[in-house]
């Protein structure tokens, strides 16, 4: 029984700093593993709390998936920027990749574009040369994850 106690102690620790975390903020399962492993904690350790964690809900991938997405989409963010963001995360696979195309349409993605532009309106206007105003608007949407075919469209427009 006396041998168990420090790993018992260790996984008390654990499981308290994982949830100290992720009263925060949702995390991923992936960044929870970071932040434990980060502070020193052993593989099995880890994987009880994790496992711990998901079995009482605090961690869930999909809630925290869907959490970020709507986050991002309020940034202006397109698909392609919240996709690439989301695997950083570690939020990968299949049901992450449906959640993000049932959550952003591409009516979604236009109205960010068009937000993001009327918010660096002055910005542009300052720009003389056309082409240069042009490339700065690509520029800027792209970084935030529009697709090509909208950003065409409302240079076009612009």
């Amino acid at each position: 029984m006396r041998e168990n106690a420090p790993l018992n102690a260790s996984y008390q620790k654990a499981f308290n700093t994982a949830i100290r975390i992720l009263t925060r903020r949702d995390h991923s399962e992936y960044e929870l593993t970071q932040k434990l492993k980060q502070r020193g904690f052993e593989r099995d350790v880890i994987s009880r709390v994790i496992s711990e964690c998901a079995r009482l809900d605090y961690l869930n991938d999909d809630r925290t998936a869907e959490v970020f997405i709507r986050q991002s989409k309020r940034r202006g963010y397109g698909k392609k920027r919240i996709q690439i963001e989301l695997n950083r995360k570690g939020l990968k696979g299949d049901r992450i990749t449906d959640i993000l195309y049932k959550s952003v349409s591409e009516s979604d993605e236009r109205e960010a574009a068009k937000r993001v532009l009327k918010k660096n309106l002055k910005k542009f206007e300052r720009e003389k040369d056309p082409l240069k105003k042009r490339n700065k608007i690509y520029r800027l949407l792209y970084a935030k994850g529009i697709s090509e075919s909208i950003i065409t469209e409302l240079v076009q427009r612009f």
